[in-house]
């Protein structure tokens, strides 16, 4: 069971649920996806915006903005993604789908200030983003 997919989601608790349930293990984004009719939207989208609190090389196993940039490439979207932080590895992500990754802090700060800054950070850079865009 250790070796399948989703074995060690929430720590371990895919594990356990393929040992003693006959459930069936998906990736978040898969539901996400279907839930929300996603594909769909994207289709008929002229830009598609994502995010996660931080983007690095993980971000290609299994993370939702993965996901989203795999649709918008196969539609040839462009696909926009936000982080709190910008770690080692990014450039691997623009083949996969992803036209431009942005950092939204605009300084160094602590986790509590990001967080609380949150909101406000995510609106300027979206404006500046889409001051470009209306170029």
């Amino acid at each position: 069971i250790a070796q399948k997919s989703g074995a060690g989601a929430a720590g371990g608790l895919g594990a356990g649920l393929m040992a003693f349930t006959t459930c069936e293990m998906h990736q978040g984004v898969e539901i996400a996806i279907q839930v929300t009719q996603l594909d769909e939207k994207i289709k008929t989208a002229d830009y598609v915006f994502t995010g996660e609190g931080g983007t690095d090389f993980q971000t290609k196993f299994g993370k939702t903005p993965y996901g989203v940039a795999k649709l918008g490439k196969k539609y040839h979207k462009p696909v926009i993604s936000l982080a709190g932080y910008l770690g080692k590895g990014i450039d691997s992500l623009y083949s996969e789908g992803f036209t431009a990754i942005f950092d939204i802090l605009p300084s160094a700060c602590s986790l509590e200030e990001a967080l609380e800054d949150g909101p406000v950070n995510v609106s300027r850079t979206m404006e500046n983003i889409v001051r470009l865009l209306k170029f």
